[in-house]
C-alpha cells in the first residue's frame, strides 16, 4: 500500500470535517466528491448553492455541507471573534464582515477557530499568502512552536532512497530565507511531520551545495550553524549537516562522503537551505521523476490549515485532505 492510500485509511478510521473555500475551481469539486465518494473526510464547501451547483455539474457533492457565509445565522458570532482577535490591528465590525463575506478562505479558518471545522484546504486558485495570511492572523502558532513552515511530501516511483522513495521536503513552500535558528525550528518540525505521517523514524539531512566543509561560503556556514543548533536543542533528532543531495540519499555516496555518519546516505527528511531551492527542488522530482508531491503543508499553527500548488490536479487535492485529516486527528 503506497503512502497517500496508507493515509486515507488513517483519515476514514477518525474523520474529520474539512473546509473547502474555494467553490469556485473545478478540481476542488471534483475533489470534494473523490473524498466524498471514498469517505476519507466530512467536508464543508463554503459559497452559495447557485455557484457550487454551476462549478459542480455533473458531480456528486450531495454528502457535503454547504455553508453560505451571507446568510448564515454564525455569521454574527464570526464577526464578533474577528473584531475580538484582531481590533489591536485595527479591526472594527464592518471591516470584519467585509473579509468574512468577500474571502472564502477567511470564513473557512474562523469556522476553524470556532469549532465547526477541524481544517482547511486552499490555494488551488489563490496565491500562498491568500491562503496562509488569515491563518497566521486567526489561528496564530501551535504552542512551544517557533515559526510556522510548509513541506511537500514527495513520493518518488520504484525509489529505493528515503523511505522506500518518501520523503518530506522542507520547507518548500512558505520561509524564504531562513536564518540558521529558524533553519533549524523547520527541521525539527518537518522531522515531527514525517514520523505523523509516514510512520517511520525521521532521518533529517541539511541540506547545501557542500558537504562536510568541502566548500567555504557564507551559505554553507548558515546550514552548518542550523545543524550545531538543531542537534543542541532537539536532541531527539537523527540530523546531519550540511550534506549535498547526493551524499545525504545514496549510501554508497554518503559512505564516501561522510564516512561514520548514520544519516548519510540514509536521510528521508530533506531540509533546503532557502525557499528557492526547496521549490525548485519538489517540482524537479514531481516533474521529472513523476514524483507525487502532496503541499504545501503548514506545520506550526494551532490547526491544520494546508495550502494547495495553483498547477495542482484534483487527486493531488484528495491526497492534501487526507492529509489535513490526519493532522487532525493528531491535536
Amino acid at each position: 500500500m503506497g503512502f497517500i492510500d496508507e493515509i486515507k485509511v488513517r483519515a476514514r478510521q477518525n474523520m474529520k470535517t474539512i473546509v473547502l473555500p474555494e467553490t469556485e475551481d473545478r478540481r476542488v469539486l471534483e475533489a470534494a466528491a473523490i473524498t466524498l465518494a471514498e469517505g476519507n473526510a466530512n467536508i464543508i464547501l463554503v459559497g452559495t448553492d447557485e455557484e457550487i451547483d454551476k462549478n459542480a455539474e455533473g458531480l456528486d457533492i450531495s454528502k457535503a455541507s454547504r455553508i453560505n457565509p451571507h446568510t448564515t445565522d454564525k455569521l454574527q458570532s464570526y464577526i464578533d471573534k474577528l473584531v475580538e482577535l484582531r481590533q489591536a490591528k485595527g479591526m472594527t465590525p464592518e471591516k470584519a464582515r467585509e473579509a468574512l463575506t468577500t474571502d472564502y478562505t477567511t470564513f473557512a479558518v474562523m469556522m476553524v477557530k470556532m469549532g465547526d471545522a477541524d481544517g482547511v484546504v486552499s490555494g488551488a486558485c489563490h496565491s500562498t499568502a491568500n491562503t496562509l495570511r488569515p491563518c497566521l492572523q486567526i489561528l496564530k502558532t501551535a504552542p512551544g512552536t517557533k515559526l510556522v513552515s510548509a513541506f511537500f511530501v514527495i513520493v518518488v516511483p520504484n525509489c529505493e532512497y528515503g523511505e522506500n522513495g518518501t520523503f518530506i521536503f522542507g520547507d518548500s513552500g512558505l520561509v524564504q530565507n531562513p536564518n540558521p535558528e529558524e533553519l533549524a525550528a523547520i527541521a525539527e518540525s518537518s522531522a515531527k511531520s514525517f514520523e505523523l505521517l509516514v510512520g517511520k523514524e525521521a532521518k533529517v539531512a541539511m541540506l547545501s551545495h557542500s558537504t562536510m566543509g568541502s566548500a567555504k561560503h557564507a551559505d554553507v556556514d548558515k546550514v552548518v550553524e542550523a545543524t550545531k543548533i538543531a542537534k543542541e536543542l532537539y536532541p531527539n533528532i537523527k540530523i546531519e549537516g550540511e550534506l549535498q543531495l547526493d551524499a545525504a540519499i545514496v549510501p554508497s555516496v554518503g559512505a564516501s562522503k561522510a564516512p561514520g555518519s548514520d544519516i548519510a546516505g540514509q536521510a528521508n527528511v530533506l531540509i533546503f537551505p532557502d525557499l528557492d531551492a526547496g521549490n525548485i527542488g519538489y517540482k524537479l522530482a514531481q516533474r521529472l521523476a513523476k514524483a507525487e508531491a502532496y503541499g504545501p503543508i503548514t506545520q506550526g499553527i494551532a490547526a491544520p490549515v494546508n495550502d494547495l500548488s495553483r498547477g495542482c490536479f484534483a487527486e493531488d487535492i484528495v491526497g492534501v485532505i487526507a492529509i489535513t485529516s490526519v493532522q487532525a486527528q493528531a491535536k
